[in-house]
């Protein structure tokens, strides 16, 4: 059996550890910050708090001693909040197994930096031995993933076995996986389309219509090709699993936490508001669209939706503003 450690039992973490679970193949620990979190998983076999409802298999053990979760790791799966990698992998890095592959599967930038997940867990790691690190992303509501719905993603990695393995290891009749070897578009799909979907939501929240939805799923799609191939990342890497796929479920998914984000913003609630009522729950949009305009800035690629999400959320610009500004900008082929 093999050992697998998931670093976060948010919902998204939890949701991976049932999937792995119900093989039957593994063994799995999985780590959580919150102590209710661990008595809930321990003693009902349930997270209360993040995925209520759905039973998380016996092979599945859960701590918040990373040492007892790492322990014999052969993957170790990064699930935490972006802004929240660089301290745990710190934590982690006296404690991970020599031979232990690394997969991402937070969806964000860290905000400071402006780095991907696994640069920042590159960075982190860098005077240990070279450590084989991947990239999990694509249209997975966790829920759903854990009630067994047909979900498909992707693992990204220049190792092509590491990339076997995860594809291997994880997959079962309701959970396929794809292998890429684009991890910068990757990554970047899975962070930029957060930013998108906050944009979709705000039309939702004002009333104004599937017309405008559509709109900014294609437009942002655009924006969020160019500044991927300009960091190093495929065009087409954008047409896949990893983001027009995500983007399209993130935009138009009621459980989605940044759509739903977007939605209270258009009805007028302020984003201290919105961010107090999550209970904990983490919108990585918010985080990414400061990194999405640091990087589109560093690049010189024009993102005209990222940068109005960025007036909503920080400069506290109306959202009916934004969009009117969006509307009237000079006229300009479509590419």
């Amino acid at each position: 059996m093999s050992n697998i450690a998931i670093i976060g039992a948010g919902a998204w973490g939890t949701g991976i550890a049932i999937v792995l679970g119900r093989k039957g193949t593994h063994r799995i620990r999985l780590w959580a910050h919150e102590a209710e979190v661990c008595e809930s998983v321990s003693i009902r076999h349930v997270n209360d708090k993040f995925l209520p409802g759905h039973r998380i298999p016996d092979c599945v053990t859960i701590s918040n001693d990373l040492a007892v979760v790492l322990d014999q790791a052969k993957i170790v799966v990064g699930v935490m909040p972006s802004q929240h990698c660089r301290t745990l992998f710190e934590k982690m890095r006296p404690l991970l197994p020599d031979d232990a592959l690394i997969v991402s599967a937070t969806k964000g930038l860290e905000e400071g930096s402006l780095l991907r997940v696994t640069e920042v867990i590159a960075e982190v790691l860098s005077s240990d031995h070279l450590r084989r690190v991947g990239a999990l992303s694509g249209p997975s509501f966790a829920v759903e993933a854990a009630r067994g719905d047909p979900t498909a993603v992707a693992i990204a990695s220049l190792d092509n076995e590491l990339a076997a393995t995860v594809q291997n290891e994880f997959s079962d009749p309701s959970f396929r996986v794809y292998t890429n070897t684009d991890v910068i578009g990757v990554e970047l799909g899975g962070a930029l389309k957060n930013v998108i979907a906050i944009a979709a939501g705000i039309c939702d929240g004002l009333g104004i219509g599937h017309n405008s939805v559509a709109a900014l799923i294609t437009r942002g799609l655009a924006e969020m090709t160019r500044l991927a191939v300009s960091c190093g990342g495929r065009a087409e890497t954008m047409s896949g699993l990893a983001g027009l796929g995500d983007l399209v479920l993130t935009c138009t998914g009621g459980l989605s936490r940044n759509r739903s984000v977007g939605v209270e913003l258009g009805r007028g609630k302020k984003l201290p508001e919105i961010i107090s009522s999550m209970h904990g729950m983490v919108a990585e949009g918010i985080f990414s669209t400061t990194a999405a305009v640091g990087l589109a800035r560093a690049h010189g690629v024009e993102m005209p939706i990222t940068n109005q999400m960025y007036a909503i959320l920080h400069d506290g610009k109306s959202p009916r503003e934004a969009i009117r500004e969006l509307m009237t900008r000079s006229g300009r082929s479509e590419k």
